[in-house]
């Protein structure tokens, strides 16, 4: 318990930091958005790199490895160790957004735009339309789609909220996982709603929360931007040490939205791994050559042309990399059937195992001990860039399988502890827990299945 009582005050006095030092993390965002504008423009002016360039020497190589091989995936990790610190000290969107939204319009913000699915949505289409584009490959589609999103968070903070983030909070495509990954984390700031109550006087001026959230009934880490303005406020808010099952553990039907269990399983899950599978998937060409025959055999033969602008598919024929109409179908078929059956599949098993625990609304929370899983899947699938790219540097990474394999166990069995755990809570009879436990244990060997035909299968 000392050890506990000294971790909780340390942390505390680092939110407490963050809240004195606001100007210094101001500057910190600044420097990060020049870095992000640099980074994301400069490489899309520049020439393609050829067959011989490599990451020490291009820059457009640099700039792919930068962002995809240690940017994204880590931005992914730094959620499930320190919450969503990212969003509320370093995103650039979201620092722009917000400095955008000081000298808009400040308008209310409209039902429509507060509708829960955005976030699933913008994170399904935003990944189908990298999958067309080559996102992970040219600083072209990198450039518009990232560049696109930037500009539509300013956009969004020049019409809405003076000074707040409503892009962040409603339409941001990966808002919604990283509310998902959050959940895990083993830090946030705690809200003792009793005691804010009885402080009515504020001894610290009320802090301005930028994604828009009721600070005084605030509880877990999955909507707050862990900015360390509102720490102190009231005598009631701190940062603290917690178990990283905790927030999990704790949610009921009535506190999750059904879009977190929706993204998770159709989008984190299902989407993500067609997206990241489908380049090696035996499937996807046998999908492509029946499709393939049938429209020769119809003279259909424009759809095998590969004329379409880069913008809407790959078109890069000085590289021999041009996507054909035929391509283009195949791969938001591939990724939307991969999304639909897997999402489905995991649906089902997860109903069942309510089912049988006799306690049907039990099948929201149980979506969410996925978590883990899907977030190592993301993680796997993003690192494959970083592997591919360090090894057309010559390095062998002979470790990086067995790496694999540990950390997909690894989250295979943090979720099933998650599932077996939660329905304990619910005080089941042990063969209805024992039952339900098997389904999970289905789930989550489908997970891990899919991820053993992409990376050993």
């Amino acid at each position: 318990m000392p050890d506990v009582s000294r971790r909780n005050r340390w942390l505390q006095s680092l939110g407490d930091g963050m809240r004195r030092h606001a100007l210094v993390i101001r500057a910190v965002q600044w420097v990060v958005v020049l870095f992000y504008a640099l980074l994301l423009m400069t490489p899309a002016m520049l020439p393609l790199p050829d067959s011989q360039a490599r990451i020490v020497d291009n820059l457009t190589l640099l700039a792919q490895f930068l962002f995809w091989g240690i940017w994204w995936p880590f931005v992914l990790l730094s959620m499930v160790l320190f919450g969503r610190l990212w969003c509320g000290v370093l995103c650039p969107e979201g620092s722009l957004s917000e400095w955008a939204s000081h000298y808009g319009k400040g308008l209310g913000v409209p039902r429509w735009l507060r509708w829960g699915g955005w976030p699933t949505l913008a994170f399904c289409l935003t990944t189908l339309y990298g999958q067309l584009i080559s996102v992970y490959d040219y600083p072209q589609a990198a450039l518009l789609i990232l560049g696109g999103s930037t500009v539509a968070a300013v956009g969004v903070g020049l019409l809405f909220a003076r000074g707040k983030r409503v892009w962040c909070r409603y339409l941001c495509p990966v808002s919604g996982v990283f509310a998902l990954l959050a959940r895990l984390a083993p830090v946030h700031f705690q809200v003792d709603e009793q005691r804010w109550i009885a402080n009515a006087a504020p001894r610290l001026p009320p802090p301005n929360c930028a994604p828009l959230l009721d600070i005084r009934r605030l509880q877990g880490a999955s909507h707050c931007h862990a900015c360390g303005r509102c720490s102190g406020q009231r005598g009631a808010v701190q940062l603290i040490a917690r178990s990283s099952n905790q927030e999990i553990l704790q949610a009921t039907a009535q506190s999750l939205s059904r879009w977190d269990a929706r993204l998770l399983l159709f989008g984190v899950i299902g989407l993500a791994m067609g997206a990241f599978q489908w380049t090696a998937s035996s499937w996807f060409v046998a999908l492509k050559q029946t499709l393939a025959e049938w429209l020769i055999e119809h003279d259909v033969l424009w759809a095998l042309e590969d004329n379409a602008p880069w913008w809407l598919l790959t078109h890069y024929p000085q590289l021999n990399d041009s996507f054909t109409w035929l391509d283009g179908f195949s791969i938001v078929v591939y990724l939307s059937l991969s999304s639909m059956l897997l999402g489905t599949a995991l649906q089902i098993l997860l109903h069942l195992s309510a089912r049988l625990a006799q306690d049907r609304a039990l099948y929201w929370p149980l979506a969410l001990t996925l978590t883990p899983l899907g977030g190592a899947g993301l993680f796997l699938g993003l690192s494959a860039t970083t592997v591919k790219l360090l090894r057309y540097e010559g390095l062998l990474l002979e470790w990086v399988q067995p790496a694999r394999a540990c950390l997909l166990l690894g989250a295979i069995s943090w979720s099933l502890l998650l599932g077996w755990k939660r329905l304990g809570r619910e005080h089941i009879v042990l063969a209805r827990r024992v039952s339900g436990g098997v389904c999970l244990l289905l789930a989550n060997g489908l997970v891990g299945f899919g991820w053993w035909l992409q990376f050993w299968g």
